[in-house]
């Protein structure tokens, strides 16, 4: 859930000084929370001589990567350590609110916050400054939020592009240098046989359901079947009954259902894309909740409605066709039950030893003007061409599933 509940909303500067970041790279200490908490256990990079580049020409440097798993900002600390440079990254609020200990060690890395719930002007500020003064390598990701499906790259957010162009103009105007922004994939690829882990996986939620093994399936069989069974308890949750037809349609039905119903009740007029109804919803729930005193009631009705907006986010991470016949992979089962575990059991099971390949891409260039209004941002297709490109081709990495 991207909604905090405990407190309003605060910007957290990032650490400016070097001294936290070299210490906690020279220990080792990121290497070891992916190890124990995500199960990625090694990496590899690759063509990031065109970051290094950027570095020695002095540029504004933008890391744009995709954004599939929680690990994804700490694996990118791996190519930055070869490269003998730190970076900052622009993080969601609610990560600063998981515990003491990550609140620390995001800031001291150099993570400072962003309200996704409403406008952050001061968010919007450290970034353009970053980039101006070229004073690091500074990281956003594009899509927004984690879309937990490393094979598909999720709509991009065009604030990255009124970032990249704002500091381009005052970086030409002060010092005439230039603001590029690299596209960086990142793909986990299983470092080892997948199917014991699996098997033990599905049989935990299988368990739960009080379902019995019955017929011999196949892991991908057993897969479809859990998240048949899961999305059929929710349907009754929120519509009363399971539905018919296939996955893609009820799935589509249900989030439909839950976006419908909430912006009734909060007033809100819909948007065209479900993502942006999302973050529409949760800025209003964020907003009332902290606007004035609530009757208990009004409050448990906004935690109800930033819960639907979380399961709408949810069912957006289940893609067509991801566990089609002839296109599935052992990193793609790994994905799904993992999604499964964390809706259902609350937590993912980690257990399966991932190895991480980051892959920079060439650097694009960042002009000072607008882009025309009311017509895409050229920059954000070069971005999205080079990182889809770049995705489709380490999917190709992953092994195949015959059935």
């Amino acid at each position: 859930m991207t909604v905090v509940f405990d407190k309003p909303y605060e910007f957290v500067p990032p650490h400016r000084g070097d001294l936290w970041p070299s210490l906690i790279q020279s220990l080792r200490i990121v290497d070891l929370y992916l190890q124990w908490n995500e199960g990625v256990v090694d990496y590899e990079s690759r063509n990031f001589d065109r970051l290094r580049a950027s570095i020695d020409r002095g540029d504004g440097i933008l890391l744009a990567p995709n954004h599939c798993r929680y690990a994804d900002p700490l694996v990118l600390g791996w190519p930055a350590r070869e490269l003998g440079a730190h970076v900052y990254a622009m993080a969601s609020w609610h990560l600063f609110n998981k515990g003491r200990f990550d609140a620390f060690a995001i800031q001291k890395m150099g993570g400072f916050s962003i309200n996704r719930e409403g406008t952050d002007r001061h968010a919007l500020e450290t970034a353009i400054e970053i980039l101006a003064t070229a004073e690091r390598p500074l990281i956003i990701f594009p899509e927004g939020t984690t879309n937990r499906t490393n094979d598909v790259l999720k709509p991009l957010l065009d604030g990255v592009a009124f970032i990249a162009r704002s500091a381009a103009r005052r970086r030409e105007k002060h010092c005439g240098g230039r603001v590029v922004m690299h596209p960086i994939a990142i793909k986990y690829l299983c470092e080892s046989d997948f199917h014991d882990w699996a098997d033990h996986q599905l049989r935990r939620i299988e368990d739960r359901l009080g379902w019995h093994k019955g017929v011999e399936r196949s892991l991908l069989q057993r897969t479809v079947r859990l998240a048949e069974g899961l999305l059929a308890l929710k349907e009754i949750e929120y519509l009363g009954e399971s539905k018919s037809g296939p996955l893609p349609a009820r799935r589509d039905n249900l989030i439909a259902h839950l976006l419908d119903r909430t912006e009734r009740r909060l007033g809100i007029e819909p948007e065209h894309q479900v993502s942006a109804r999302i973050r529409a919803i949760r800025t209003k729930v964020a907003s009332r909740y902290f606007s004035a005193d609530l009757a208990p009631d009004e409050k448990n009705g906004l935690h109800s409605d930033a819960a639907a907006a979380s399961l709408a986010q949810e069912l957006m991470s289940y893609p067509d066709c991801y566990l089609q016949r002839g296109q599935v992979t052992d990193t793609r089962i790994v994905e799904t039950i993992q999604r499964m575990q964390e809706s259902f059991l609350g937590k993912p099971d980690h257990g399966v030893p991932l190895r991480v390949v980051i892959q920079c891409g060439e650097a694009i260039d960042v002009p000072a003007e607008k882009a025309r209004r009311g017509e895409p941002d050229p920059i954000m297709d070069q971005l999205r061409v080079s990182l889809s490109g770049m995705i489709d081709e380490l999917s190709k990495e992953a092994r195949p599933i015959e059935h």
